[in-house]
């Protein structure tokens, strides 16, 4: 039997076997499985075959039956197989008497979605979040994967006198993700003081299943140039732009990380700096895939991650996307049934876009009220301003003043007093 190297948990251009039990009541395990599939693709994988079994439980030591084991074994020999990919989260015991018996690789779902992270990540604090994911997983698994920790060791310390390896490979670990808390708590207090900044926006985040089409309503609402791919977790990046609504109103606009069934809550926890820009929002554009066999779950579980970062109660628009390709119209009147606020759009065709951006000016002005004021037209600033953060309804020059009637949010109304001083006259629109 050939020692089975755990050094590198990538699955990439390696032929694979999937691996899924369906247990009494699971209704959702033929989608799980059509998940895992996309997931080991986007990957790299080569996914060749699948193993299914019912049960009644999981199996403590080796997740599947004896017998169905051994027929893995003898699939792996005949296939060539890489790596089997389980669509559950392991044991290390699991793991280890699986890896035994069959003399392939064994990963499970997050090792899998780690992969993925790991490969998307491309600024500082997306690696930063990957790594420390990747080190959370990992330090309980130490005794099967320590051999592949050996590239941080360098840089974190060096063995004491008389230390197991084991011990050193936690020490190293903890130290690591010490450093990494460290760097991304830095990060987040620079996000907080930047989302503070933009408050005098109104604040909207795309959330949604990955592959909803989030990065495409993105690009169309912004020129922020988010990287589009058929892929599951095409960006891991938050990206935030300002989006023009029309006369003259103006919202941030970020993009988050898409969610998915199953999604760890480890990986929640260590993308929470990301996630903020889901819990600073002030209302939420939840984009829905409505041409997906699966839309129903998908929101479910979207809803799910919301409800897990504290976000379920914020106001949320549901839009309805990829109404080009969408062949059965019963699930719109579904999901209006259901959703107060729901908006169908393509936002690869722009169908019915101006219709969304309407509804977010309807929910941008929740928190905003009407005024008329009257100020001098040499008061630059207050002018520059008027028109920036505010939706200006009527413009009047009489000799040297100027009359406004706007539609203005309520937390920018001590700044436009500060910049009007005296010479601002307000009055209020019931």
């Amino acid at each position: 039997m050939v020692e089975l190297k755990r050094t590198d948990l990538s699955v990439r251009a390696e032929r694979a076997i999937l691996l899924h039990t369906i247990l009494h009541n699971d209704k959702n395990s033929v989608d799980s499985l059509a998940e895992l599939m996309s997931l080991a693709k986007t990957a790299g994988a080569k996914v060749l075959d699948s193993v299914v079994q019912r049960r009644k439980k999981i199996d403590p030591s080796l997740y599947l039956g004896k017998g169905k084991v051994s027929q893995l074994a003898e699939l792996c020999k005949d296939k060539e197989i890489d790596v089997v990919i389980c669509d559950d989260d392991l044991a290390p015991a699991q793991v280890s008497n699986l890896e035994k018996v069959i003399d392939t690789k064994v990963i499970d779902r997050s090792e899998l979605i780690l992969d993925i992270f790991a490969a998307r990540a491309k600024t500082a604090q997306a690696k930063l979040q990957v790594e420390l994911a990747q080190l959370e997983y990992t330090r309980p698994r130490l005794k099967r994967m320590w051999s592949h920790l050996s590239r941080i060791e360098g840089g974190i310390g060096t063995r004491g006198p008389g230390e197991k390896q084991l011990e050193v490979d936690k020490r190293l670990v903890s130290k690591r993700v010490l450093a990494l808390k460290k760097r991304l708590g830095q990060i987040e207090k620079r996000r907080k003081h930047q989302a503070k900044s933009r408050k005098e926006h109104t604040t909207v985040s795309l959330v949604g299943y990955t592959n909803a089409g989030k990065s495409t309503l993105m690009n169309r609402l912004t020129d922020a140039g988010v990287f589009v791919e058929d892929k599951l977790f095409a960006t891991l990046d938050t990206k935030t732009s300002l989006c023009e609504l029309g006369n003259g109103k103006k919202v941030i606009l970020s993009d988050t990380v898409g969610f998915i069934k199953k999604l760890p809550h480890h990986l929640i926890t260590s993308f929470e700096a990301t996630l903020e820009e889901v819990r600073w929002a002030d209302f939420l554009l939840h984009v829905v895939d409505a041409s997906s066999p699966d839309v129903i779950e998908q929101v479910a579980a979207v809803n799910n991650v919301l409800k897990e970062l504290d976000c379920e109660k914020k106001p949320i628009i549901m839009v309805l996307n990829k109404a080009d390709v969408l062949k059965d119209s019963s699930i719109i009147t579904f999901f209006k049934s259901k959703y107060d606020n729901t908006v169908t759009i393509s936002a690869l065709t722009g169908q019915d876009i101006e219709i969304l951006k309407r509804e977010m000016v309807n929910f941008a002005d929740m928190g905003s009220t009407e005024i008329k004021l009257e100020c001098g037209v040499s008061n630059g600033k207050l002018l520059a301003y008027i028109y920036e953060n505010s939706r200006v309804l009527k413009r009047t020059f009489i000799n040297t003043s100027v009359h406004f009637h706007i539609v203005i949010e309520e937390k920018n109304l001590s700044k436009l007093y500060q910049l009007g001083g005296e010479d601002l006259t307000v009055t209020h629109i019931s």
